[in-house]
């Protein structure tokens, strides 16, 4: 992660920061209509400010600092995990990390045994470390999503970066048809989530920070 970071003027500034713009800023894709929708904002989008507000944990959450398409380093291999927004936000009792996940109608990339698949040292060392990460104990379901692993640590590790005494992974979909969100109950559920599917679900066992995954829907605003 790089320390020096520069301001956006309007959702066209984010296409520089993809890993391969030319093929991922597309109006109808999940990195187009992120930052269209974020921008728009000027902040929190309704969606995402209502679910923090409907839950007792995250409801005075205040928006400090968002950040496109966030690399954060992991062990094994070269690539970082390359987070579609980051947030720096606060509550009364501390800071809170928040790694968003822009979806329309995307997969959360291979399975987990499709990425193990001839998996080389360095991949066997990163699911190691993901799994210790987040607690989990494998073998875990081969048909768990490997992105929503990363992005989900990455929450954490930027939440230990910064002292946070909260992460959480949101998912920001744009989809009509809530393209995936099988995987992400799959994932939520493999974690040992507690509470409603449709709202922040708290993950048992993380306390310094806590750790919490969420959904939210949107229509994509610049179809």
């Amino acid at each position: 992660m790089k320390p020096i970071l520069r301001q956006t003027s309007g959702p066209d500034d984010w296409k520089v920061f993809l890993a391969e713009p030319d093929k991922q800023w597309r109006p109808g894709y999940s990195a187009h209509s992120l930052a269209h929708c974020w921008e728009a904002a000027g902040g929190l989008p309704a969606s995402v400010r209502g679910l923090f507000q409907a839950s007792e944990r995250f409801r005075d959450f205040e928006l400090l600092v968002a950040i496109p398409e966030l690399q954060v380093p992991l062990p094994g291999g070269h690539r970082p995990s390359q987070t579609d927004l980051w947030l720096l936000g606060r509550l009364p009792d501390g800071l809170v990390s928040v790694a968003v996940e822009g979806k329309v109608s995307e997969p959360f990339g291979p399975t987990i045994a499709e990425w193990q698949t001839d998996a080389s040292a360095g991949k066997v060392e990163r699911l190691a470390y993901l799994f210790d990460t987040l607690h989990m104990q494998p073998p875990v379901a081969p048909e768990l999503r490997y992105q929503l692993l990363h992005r989900t640590a990455s929450a954490l590790l930027m939440a230990r970066r910064f002292h946070a005494r909260h992460a959480v992974m949101l998912v920001h979909s744009f989809s009509p048809t809530h393209e995936w969100i099988n995987d992400y109950r799959v994932f939520a559920t493999a974690l040992g989530g507690t509470g409603s599917l449709d709202g922040l679900i708290a993950i048992p066992g993380h306390d310094g920070p806590t750790l919490s995954l969420a959904w939210v829907a949107d229509k994509v605003a610049n179809a």
